[in-house]
């Protein structure tokens, strides 16, 4: 790896390279308005409204939405942490697990996913600006992919600023919304009108707030890696998890008391005619907003992109790192996703949810097996430049790592339900699935059982001479645990 030249500071140099303590800066509560902001847009608010259309009452199905929401976002907060400590972005650090060879299946996962979700949210974004503002699908579609893409380009320093001001605007907006709807509008006869609980409908809402809360693990770091090493670990989860949730959860809410008011329009229509039923006028504003907010995620989304690519080409074969390879990377992504997303079938959007259900199952193993190896096995303490580079320490290819993630995804068989396969446990439960819990079970267990026998004391002393120049001070590397 070589030397990152000087760029100006307002465009992000760095791309999977470890970021010195020197260039660390910030507190956690930073990390609030970037989660926030990026959860709360027109895909979380579609996400509120399977409950529903599956026909669970608004009750029920609010009820699911908080829990899995909760469940999901307890999960992946946990990985905040590993930025300051590591100084890393979020994936590479798998190598440490699976083996600088071994993290190749993770990376190739999650820039699937990273694709799959730009492509649907460029094709969400055209139909919704047609119906906003008369736009033609395809300017829009472009005009939406770009806008992202130039956000991203950019990095960490304008995500902050827009993030920020775009969470104000999204509370105020969606703080009157709320009101209007229990005030002025039917939420609160809505509510009361409880129904008869539906464990179908209840438990598939319930796994969907949870699944899609949990699809955010393979980004956490990547924004908390800035942040100074002595920033504390509950600080940071916390911070995480506070804006995950309330703008995953407040999001998802929105979306299932507005088409719960307004059976059979979209979700965009919904929006529209929500906010105009309360205020003429008003609809278009919300609609926009949430369009501000899907618009982030796309950024989020080719940020993430570009990192996952760069891993994979530099595991492939190292090279020098920079903003030069940061961008030809997001480029490559971007016009990926663009190229997906015009080429697209009229079913494309309900295959790729399909297809994406079942690429979530398979980061849920390296969710449990990453998070039981910083807590719980190796307890934040990694030789960073083992990680960037080919070592002895953490292997080419990790079997403990491997195996723990064959198992944990063997696990979840019985339960995954698609169009193409349905587990006989599945099939037992109307089409319900919940192999997810299943699979972090039995991965984050296994993993835990086979670094029994790993020596990590000897790993620890290693540390101090493997990172020797790293960083200073070194003496802080480690500590008595």
């Amino acid at each position: 790896m070589s030397h990152i030249r000087p760029r100006p500071a307002a465009i992000e140099a760095r791309s999977i390279d470890y970021v010195p303590h020197a260039e660390r800066r910030g507190h956690s509560r930073g990390l609030w308005p970037i989660w926030f902001a990026g959860s709360t847009h027109l895909t979380t608010m579609a996400v509120g409204i399977i409950g529903i259309s599956l026909g669970a009452s608004l009750l029920w199905t609010a009820l699911a939405i908080l829990a899995g929401s909760a469940l999901g976002t307890l999960i992946i907060a946990g990985h905040s942490a590993q930025g300051p400590r590591l100084g890393l972005p979020q994936l590479i650090q798998s190598r440490s697990q699976f083996g600088y060879y071994g993290a190749l299946l993770i990376y190739g996962v999650a820039l699937i996913s990273y694709v799959g979700y730009n492509a649907f949210g460029q094709i969400l974004a055209g139909q919704t600006l047609q119906a906003l503002a008369g736009v033609p699908h395809l300017p829009a579609e472009l005009g939406y992919s770009l806008t992202a893409m130039l956000i991203a380009m950019v990095g960490i320093s304008l995500f902050k600023v827009l993030q920020r001001w775009l969470s104000v605007l999204l509370i105020a907006t969606l703080s009157v919304y709320t009101l209007g709807l229990f005030i002025l509008g039917p939420a609160v006869p809505l509510l009361l009108d409880g129904g008869a609980f539906k464990s179908g409908p209840f438990v598939a809402q319930f796994t969907a707030a949870a699944a899609y809360q949990l699809s955010w693990a393979i980004y956490v770091s990547d924004y908390s890696r800035y942040l100074p090493r002595k920033i504390s670990a509950k600080s940071a989860y916390w911070w995480t998890f506070a804006g995950t949730y309330l703008g995953g959860s407040w999001g998802m809410l929105i979306g299932a008391v507005t088409v719960a008011m307004l059976p059979g329009a979209t979700m965009a229509q919904a929006l529209v005619q929500g906010g105009d039923r309360l205020w003429p006028g008003f609809g278009p504003a919300l609609l926009g907003l949430a369009m501000a907010g899907l618009t982030m995620s796309a950024a989020l989304n080719f940020y993430g992109g570009s990192l996952t690519l760069l891993s994979i080409v530099d595991t492939i074969k190292p090279m020098a790192l920079g903003l030069d390879k940061r961008i030809a990377a997001m480029a490559t992504v971007a016009t990926a996703s663009i190229t997906v997303a015009l080429t697209a079938s009229s079913d494309f959007i309900t295959g790729f949810s399909v297809f994406l259900s079942v690429l979530l199952h398979l980061v849920v193993p390296w969710i449990a097996i990453t998070l039981v190896d910083f807590y719980l096995v190796r307890r934040g303490h990694y030789a960073i430049t083992a990680i960037l580079k080919p070592s002895r320490l953490y292997g080419s290819w990790n079997w403990r790592g491997l195996t723990a993630y064959g198992l944990g995804f063997a696990a979840m068989i019985p339960f995954i339900d698609t169009p193409f396969y349905a587990g006989p446990i599945a099939r037992a439960l109307d089409g319900v699935d919940v192999g997810m819990l299943a699979g972090m079970l039995i991965s984050g267990t296994s993993y835990r059982l086979l670094c029994r026998n790993l020596d990590i004391a000897g790993e620890w002393r290693q540390i101090r001479d493997i990172d020797h120049g790293l960083d200073t001070p070194l003496s802080s590397r480690i500590s008595a645990s």
